[in-house]
């Protein structure tokens, strides 16, 4: 079993309340409220998870920079009252952000006994082996 630190913890707790809010944010039609508070209990439950040095490198790498301005230009737009436009631009850059580790996450739900049966599914199948060679989101 992996050995988390009780920083990690308290960041895997922030990080999970953080989903929660946006994904109750968007289930209540867009709630600005909601959806703020889980964008920043997701930023900073992932600086407490990775550590605040690691957070910084990043996200401020220069191969990564269209990526980081559109997902904190989206958590910004969220935060001064614009919750659709803002969701769809933290979206855009989360996927830009994250685009590598998609095939890594692809390859251990296939793992998975109910899920990877599903993966396996013909229309799926297609759409997920698509997603998970992808690498070249731009």
């Amino acid at each position: 079993m992996i050995s988390l630190s009780d920083s990690q913890k308290i960041g895997m707790g922030l990080t999970g309340f953080g989903v929660f809010f946006l994904f109750f944010g968007m289930m209540l039609f867009f709630d600005k409220a909601l959806l703020a508070i889980g964008n920043i209990l997701f930023v900073s439950g992932l600086s407490f998870v990775i550590g605040l040095e690691r957070t910084f490198r990043f996200f401020f790498q220069r191969h990564k920079t269209k990526a980081t301005s559109f997902f904190l230009g989206g958590i910004f737009v969220v935060l001064t009252g614009w919750p659709i436009i803002g969701v769809i631009l933290e979206i855009y850059g989360f996927f830009l952000l994250f685009r590598g580790f998609f095939p890594v996450a692809v390859g251990f739900i296939r793992r998975i006994p109910v899920l990877g049966s599903l993966l396996s599914l013909p229309g799926i199948r297609a759409l997920v082996d698509k997603i998970g060679e992808s690498n070249t989101m731009v």
